[in-house]
């Protein structure tokens, strides 16, 4: 890859030229797609060498799968964060800023961190010419380190072995389940992409399991034996029994649990109860794994007690500022928007969607360019009214040809120049009685919650 030009760095750089630095200098995979994928830890490593490996100076948890690892990373950060630790936490993408990716204890990097960040260490960027992704990791280990977090969750991009953040020795790793995405860079079969995933598993490091298709299941398995790491399943220890959505908006579920440990189990039949302020179903596997990884950390010492458990789940979205998954927008018409992008993502999103009275069902839909339509549209209501709309990316799927595509699928509807737009339009032909839903890709929402003033 031939190198970037780097824009002049001023001394007096503002937060705002900060940010148009990193967006324009540094590749992105999430706006230019796969221009930005590096295939090596070269530029990650260099970069750890320059800032004096900042990663081991404080423990952390290490977060990859397909879908739910996001959700995962904040229900772990804000059950640590109740029980008083300084936690960080890194995640991608970022909806509506930048710096939602680099959090202590809820709360965003500042604004003066990011520009003497980049002013400081201009010289080795443009020395190496790191992607988006590199520079970002980089800027929060830096930080953490210098923050004197005692615990940091770490979410990896869409892979593991290869990824930027798969540099750490993580007290545990969690690998939330496996299906198709991304299939260019990690593999067009659920084994190859486990294999990828699974790069995160470390020497004797204890790994969770969430729910995953068998094969992925024991391709993991046999990759852990081999690091001598032992494996606990998820839904082996805390299997999904009940969830129901409270008049609060919040989701009750109860587990079967075979190691109760988590929270105390108050009755014969060891269930566990949890009340989580992340409201889609989906989420019951995604509260599975962290009762599952929260007990092997309590196992390991970590004081984490049962109030801080149930205060943690009951305030994920307070303590961690985490949107877009099946968050609720307005009522009559009930609109709802979810980040899920993927098969498996939009398939959970949509069974919920069914579950939900509604007299009409409108869609705000886009997708980015790359994203394989043919196994999603088949997935997606025909009785739906759609609003076909590009997202503000350059990785955004042209919106004439999103429209045709989806025709061939008898998805109806009509095409807008933004989401704002198609939105707008949604709210207008809905009545009382019906329900919205925007998603179909993770910048769909980002500039519907921007449109909307979050």
């Amino acid at each position: 890859m031939g190198r970037f030009l780097y824009p002049y760095v001023s001394a007096q750089m503002n937060y705002s030229e900060a940010i148009d630095f990193l967006f324009d200098a540094l590749p992105m995979y999430q706006r230019v797609g796969k221009a930005a994928y590096k295939a090596n830890l070269e530029n990650t490593l260099r970069l750890d060498s320059y800032f004096g490996s900042p990663h081991r100076q404080f423990q952390t948890i290490h977060v990859a799968g397909t879908n739910g690892k996001g959700s995962v990373s904040h229900m772990l950060a804000s059950v640590f964060q109740q029980a008083g630790y300084k936690t960080g936490l890194y995640t991608s993408p970022h909806l509506l800023c930048f710096r939602e990716r680099i959090r202590i204890n809820g709360v965003p990097v500042e604004e003066k961190e990011v520009v003497d960040f980049i002013t400081r260490h201009q010289q080795i960027i443009k020395e190496i010419s790191p992607s988006f992704f590199e520079m970002t990791v980089a800027m929060a280990f830096d930080y953490f380190c210098r923050q004197q977090v005692k615990i940091a969750v770490i979410e990896t991009g869409m892979g593991g072995r290869l990824d930027s953040t798969n540099i750490i020795s993580p007290e545990l790793s969690i690998i939330t389940n496996i299906s198709y995405d991304h299939t260019e860079f990690l593999g067009k079969d659920l084994v190859s992409i486990a294999g990828e995933k699974g790069g995160i598993i470390k020497e004797k490091t204890p790994l969770v399991l969430g729910r995953m298709p068998a094969e992925a299941e024991k391709e993991l398995c046999s990759m852990a034996q081999k690091k001598k790491s032992t494996v606990a399943l998820a839904f082996q220890s805390f299997e999904p029994a009940f969830h129901t959505q409270t008049v609060e908006g919040t989701t009750l579920m109860r587990f079967k649990s075979a190691k109760c440990s988590v929270p105390s189990a108050q009755n014969k039949e060891d269930m566990v109860t949890v009340r989580c302020d992340l409201s889609g179903d989906y989420q019951k596997e995604n509260v599975s794994t962290a009762l599952c990884a929260i007990q092997l950390m309590r196992h390991k010492g970590w004081e984490l007690t049962d109030q801080n458990i149930n205060e943690g789940f009951a305030s994920v979205v307070r303590n961690t500022g985490i949107m877009g998954r099946w968050q609720l927008l307005s009522n009559n018409p009930r609109s709802i928007c979810d980040t899920a992008h993927n098969q498996a993502g939009i398939a959970a999103v949509m069974t919920q969607i069914n579950q939900v009275p509604w007299k009409e069902l409108h869609m705000v839909w886009g997708m980015v360019s790359d994203k394989e339509v043919d196994s999603i549209f088949p997935i997606l209501p025909k009785s739906a009214h759609y609003y076909f709309t590009p997202s503000s990316v350059p990785r955004t799927m042209d919106v004439r040809k999103l429209q045709t595509a989806a025709s061939a699928y008898g998805l109806k509807g009509e095409k807008y120049s933004s989401v704002k737009e198609a939105y707008q339009a949604a709210t207008t032909e809905a009545g009382p009685d019906d329900m919205i839903f925007t998603g179909g890709s993770t910048f769909v929402v980002a500039d519907l919650l921007k449109a909307l003033g979050y």
